[in-house]
């Protein structure tokens, strides 16, 4: 398995880790007030990414890798999006809960995509499943936000 290709791959799974845990920061407080079953299951996310992030940065050090602990570009484009799109909205809370999902499943194709690639070792390839697992989990329970209005 080559290094190079691994930690580059690990690398762009950390990237978006670092966009969700950005994200994650831009969801106002005030959208519990309205959405307070959802408050649990958002903080278990904040902490799985935290986990997430954590476990990159040591498969990537282990690799003999250096972590690039930024954000991606198409991620900041997406947050800077939705303080536009938030400024403009007249429902900020579903807008900001909507953005949740939306990153939820960018995350989830960035994380299919990593395994798919055959770029992965097979403890990265089982820390990423994991991590893909968790993420579909947390999608999952925020992806009906019709149904909770």
């Amino acid at each position: 398995m080559n290094n190079e290709k691994t930690v580059s791959v690990l690398n762009d799974l950390l990237n978006i880790t670092n966009d969700r845990i950005e994200g994650f920061s831009k969801v106002e407080d005030k959208v519990w007030d309205t959405h307070s079953a959802l408050k649990n299951d958002y903080d278990q996310m904040v902490s799985q990414s935290q986990t997430m992030k954590s476990d990159l940065v040591r498969l990537i050090n282990e690799r003999g890798g250096e972590a690039d602990n930024t954000t991606s570009t198409a991620g900041a484009v997406h947050r800077a999006w939705i303080d536009v799109k938030n400024s403009f909205t007249g429902n900020k809370d579903e807008s900001t809960l909507e953005n949740v999902v939306f990153g939820e499943k960018a995350a989830i194709n960035a994380y299919e995509d990593a395994l798919d690639s055959g770029d992965l070792c097979p403890e990265s390839s089982q820390v990423v499943s994991d991590h893909l697992h968790h993420l579909k989990s947390s999608y999952a329970r925020f992806e009906n936000l019709e149904e909770l209005n």
